[in-house]
């Protein structure tokens, strides 16, 4: 179902929320240009992707921060079509895709040069829309911060979601062991194909005894947990002794109880971040880091976005529903008309 188009000012199109609400809330509109900034480029979007923040701010639950644009969408692909003052090594028409912390599910938008990547070799310009913010999120959390390493044991929890299933592959790439969490046979099997090698069925199975059988009892090295509070508890459980527990997400809530005791005798530590609000130099420095290490992944093959579906922007509507209903393995992308 296309989402209502109203028409107040001449300018670009966008997903537009006017009042938070459920899908239907998604408004295709016309809204004025972007104008890039000191040190911003115009992206022209070809495409952009759903993540679960975006459900969030429709919901009225998750402002965009301030100066950023308010419309949804905190990746994109595209060509660029202007250079504000003081950018320099990018051209009016290079292929990109961008982190962002707002803005994507738009016919145009403003972007940090620091937030700027080139599509990978060998990657559609628009399946690039599905990369950056999983892929910021996953190097950022489990190498910059967790700093998994060749050999060790990663416990990925929702393992058939877009930062699951790009999660498998960098580690595997990089040499440890992968562990995911999925509610269905055909989630787990998606998860296997892409080099998972312990499959465990959350609805049918506890996570942590599935671990401790693993390992031989040693427990995971990292844990990146979308889950926050519902899993806070068993995650420590499941944590090997110096092991590393990062979360970037909070689907099982905000308030959970720890086990301080538990947590001292495995010498653990615990991380929380999120990409979103983060100052524009933390940003650049992750995106930077990223192109170092996991563009030539993507360029040589060893890596690859997993996309579920593509829909036209003005359905961005049919593509929340699709999101929030679970079913999807990988990335729900948005493509502009």
């Amino acid at each position: 179902m296309t989402a209502p188009v109203r028409s107040s000012v001449t300018g670009m199109h966008a997903i537009t929320i006017p009042e938070p609400g459920g899908p239907e809330a998604l408004v295709w509109d016309e809204v004025p240009d972007p104008v890039p900034g000191e040190g911003e480029v115009l992206v022209e979007v070809v495409a952009s992707a759903v993540n679960r923040a975006d459900i969030l701010q429709r919901q009225g639950f998750y402002n965009p921060p301030p100066g950023a644009s308010p419309y949804p969408g905190l990746e994109c692909s595209g060509r660029i079509a202007a250079l504000g003052p003081g950018v320099s090594g990018w051209a009016v028409g290079d292929q990109v895709c961008a982190l962002l912390a707002g803005g994507g599910y738009a016919e145009k938008v403003a972007v940090p040069a620091g937030q700027l990547l080139p599509v990978p070799e060998g990657v559609d310009l628009t399946r690039a829309a599905a990369l950056p913010e999983v892929v910021c999120t996953v190097w950022s959390n489990v190498f910059m911060v967790a700093h998994l390493r060749p050999g060790e044991t990663l416990l990925v929890h929702g393992g058939s979601s877009g930062i699951g299933t790009m999660a498998i592959q960098l580690a595997k790439a990089v040499g440890a062991k992968v562990a995911v969490t999925a509610g269905t046979k055909e989630k787990l099997d998606q998860c296997a194909e892409l080099g998972a090698d312990v499959l465990i069925n959350y609805r049918e199975q506890d996570f942590v005894a599935e671990i401790e059988q693993a390992t031989g009892g040693a427990g995971a090295d990292v844990i990146l947990d979308n889950m926050g509070a519902k899993y806070l508890d068993r995650n420590v459980r499941a944590l090997a002794v110096n092991g590393r527990l990062a979360i970037i997400g909070m689907q099982g809530g905000v308030k959970g109880e720890l086990n301080i005791g538990t947590l001292l005798s495995k010498r653990a530590a615990i991380s929380a971040t999120s990409l979103r609000a983060r100052p524009l130099d933390e940003k650049a420095a992750i995106v930077a880091a990223v192109r170092e290490h996991v563009w030539p992944l993507l360029a040589g093959g060893h890596v690859r976005p997993v996309v579920d579906r593509e829909l036209p922007m003005p359905e961005a509507a049919e593509a929340h529903r699709v999101v929030e209903g679970s079913g999807h393995i990988g990335k729900v992308l948005l493509v502009a008309p």
